[in-house]
């Protein structure tokens, strides 16, 4: 009897715990309160049991990808930037022909220019920024806005309250009679494109002219959306999840991602994608173009 009692009262508490916690099963609710891409430095897939356990990090490096999670970023100063700290992601260190990096911008804080030759992308998070040209010329942008600088553009990005951005920069390879153009714009002003044999929304942020070396596409996915086509391809891939969660093929191995998430993905690595949960994924995703691999 106490053997048949003691399991009552287990089976009643795992009941218990069960509806206190919205389930075994489901997804944490999500305020709508919340600002747009919050969850790129507060990321909760990871169990709060984990959070905290010696050496635990969802990171993984290897030849051809790698997966850097938030809680594997380390901050310090950038370069020529005032009051900013940044954190690397993606270098050729791992074998990238780009950089990806975050930039947390203090007050009064002010952006250095990339090295000679290199072009910059950036995407506001969180906050707002001031772009100023070689003109004087400025321009706001806030959370989910852009630009592109073409390379030796004489640019600063400033802003008086706290914001983060995420940059991506290259060293330019040319093509005579093409020269780039500086952009700025906002993804939500971007038409969705025509993606035959796919169910997920795209924008393009650079114009596909071949004066630009690469694109950033910005990719929507509902709740169980997935990639149809299992890529492979000699383009490279940097990839920041700014919304949702799901599950990412990379080679041979399959990763649970969320938002804050960072991919490198190197040429030829099998890529595949399917959201979960409750809410929509979207990320940003670098893809170099219009240039042969030779």
């Amino acid at each position: 009897m106490r053997t048949i009692f003691g399991l009552l009262l287990l089976v009643l508490g795992l009941f218990k715990y069960a509806f206190a916690q919205e389930g075994f099963c489901s997804a944490p609710s999500e305020s709508k309160s919340k600002p747009l891409y919050w969850k790129v430095d507060n990321p909760t897939l990871s169990p709060i049991h984990l959070q905290d356990l010696p050496g635990f990090t969802r990171s993984v490096y290897k030849s051809n990808h790698a997966l850097i999670s938030p809680e594997s970023h380390v901050y310090g100063p950038l370069p020529d930037w005032i009051n900013t700290l940044g954190t690397y992601l993606i270098s050729p260190e791992m074998g990238s022909h780009f950089v990806m990096y975050l930039a947390k911008l203090k007050e009064n804080s002010k952006s250095g220019l990339p090295l000679p030759g290199v072009e910059r992308f950036i995407f506001v998070l969180q906050g707002a920024v001031t772009l100023t040209n070689a003109t004087g010329v400025s321009q706001l942008l806030k959370v989910d806005s852009y630009a592109y600088f073409p390379p030796n553009f004489e640019h600063s990005i400033e802003c008086d309250a706290p914001a983060t951005i995420v940059l991506i920069e290259r060293r330019y390879s040319p093509l005579p009679n093409h020269i780039p153009e500086p952009l700025v714009g906002s993804t939500d002003k971007q038409p969705l494109l025509e993606t035959p044999g796919e169910i997920f929304e795209l924008r393009k942020l650079i114009p596909t002219s071949l004066a630009y070396d690469f694109n950033i596409h910005i990719m929507d996915f509902q709740p169980g959306e997935f990639l149809n086509v299992k890529e492979v391809h000699y383009n490279q891939h940097g990839l920041l999840l700014l919304e949702g969660q799901g599950i990412y093929r990379l080679g041979d191995s399959w990763y649970p991602v969320q938002a804050g998430d960072v991919i490198w993905m190197a040429p030829f690595v099998p890529q595949w994608y399917a959201a979960l949960g409750k809410t929509r994924t979207r990320y940003l995703i670098y893809k170099d173009a219009n240039r042969s691999p030779l």
